[in-house]
């Protein structure tokens, strides 16, 4: 996946240290009832099934990021309609030796228009999977689409 400039800035400067990040997963939705279906893609790094992800760029707002990527990645317009969870990920380590740590927020996001697609080099597939037949994730991206499914008014935080 492409480093972001700001990003390859920032590692010129700090090497391999931890970066803090703020990062998205927008849980982008259609229809109603029964019907009602989530937009998931496969990332070309690992495979992985999962809602669109990204980076929030420095002076971005977080729910037009979270717009930005899902156009980006997979050809779709969605609009963020609401935060539904924050919440602190794992510290990681790419292969390369660069460490990070994300504080993502997970926004509920409502489908607009266009027809999924791998559009960015990210992923490798995108489709609509039906919300009673999800395709397998991991716990933490599940979690992820639980948040953003909820009807809860208000966003969740851990503590």
């Amino acid at each position: 996946m492409p480093t972001p400039d700001f990003v390859l800035a920032l590692r010129e400067k700090v090497g391999t240290d931890p970066l803090w990040m703020t990062g998205i997963t927008a849980v982008v939705t259609r229809g109603e009832g029964a019907n009602r279906e989530l937009l998931v893609v496969r990332r070309a790094d690992n495979g992985a099934l999962t809602p669109v992800t990204g980076i929030v760029d420095p002076g971005e707002e977080p729910a037009v990021a979270a717009e930005r990527e899902v156009l980006e990645e997979a050809d779709v317009v969605a609009v963020a309609e609401r935060l539904t969870w924050v919440h602190v990920l794992p510290e990681m380590t790419y292969p390369n030796g660069d460490r990070a740590q994300y504080l993502d927020l997970v926004f509920a996001c409502r489908y607009v228009s266009g027809t999924p697609a791998p559009a960015d080099g990210e992923n490798t597939e995108a489709f609509w999977s039906r919300l009673d037949a999800l395709p397998a994730m991991s716990a933490d991206m599940l979690a992820r689409v639980e948040a953003g499914l909820t009807d809860e008014p208000d966003a969740r935080f851990e503590r």
